[in-house]
Formats: C-alpha cells, structure tokens, sequence
C-alpha cells in the first residue's frame, strides 16, 4: 500500500511506479480519470506530482516511486497548478 497522503490510502501493484500509482488512484476514484492524465495518457500541464520535496512531474510514468512514499513515511503530493496575470 502506498499512503499518499493523510486522507487518501491506494494499494498499487508492484513494481510501485508513477503510472501505477495513478492507475490506481483513477480505478478508487473514477472520477479523476482524464483528469491527471489527458486521453493519451500525457500528464495534463497544470498537474504537479512532488514525492519527497522533489518534483517528479516529469519522470517517466515507468520510473519508480521513493522508497519513503511506497512506505508510506512520504506522501506523494497532486498539486493543480495556476497561472495568469
């Protein structure tokens, strides 16, 4: 199980990687499917992920997670990006 955060627990199959984990999260909760990831399954450019006070928004989705966020220890951060002027 991979914690991400206090409120949100998602069990993500091994090998424990970016794009399982938002798998999982879009089978738990459905409606976040396309919301993260566009109908290719681009990362949406408004969209941050942060694991361990880096941002990983652009890895790989086949790069592994932390070792701290698949223990838990970390929680990997969803962040909706703003911009304007």
């Amino acid at each position: 199980m991979i914690k991400a955060g206090p409120e949100v627990v998602v069990p993500v199959p091994s090998p424990h990687t970016l794009g399982n984990l938002i798998d999982a999260l879009e089978v738990h909760y459905p409606s976040l499917r396309h919301t993260l990831r566009d109908q290719e399954g681009n990362r949406r450019p408004y969209i941050r992920f942060y694991a361990c006070r880096i941002d990983i928004s652009f890895w790989s989705w086949e790069s592994g997670l932390p070792e701290s966020v698949v223990q838990g220890q970390e929680p990997l951060l969803v962040v909706g990006a703003v911009s304007g002027g």
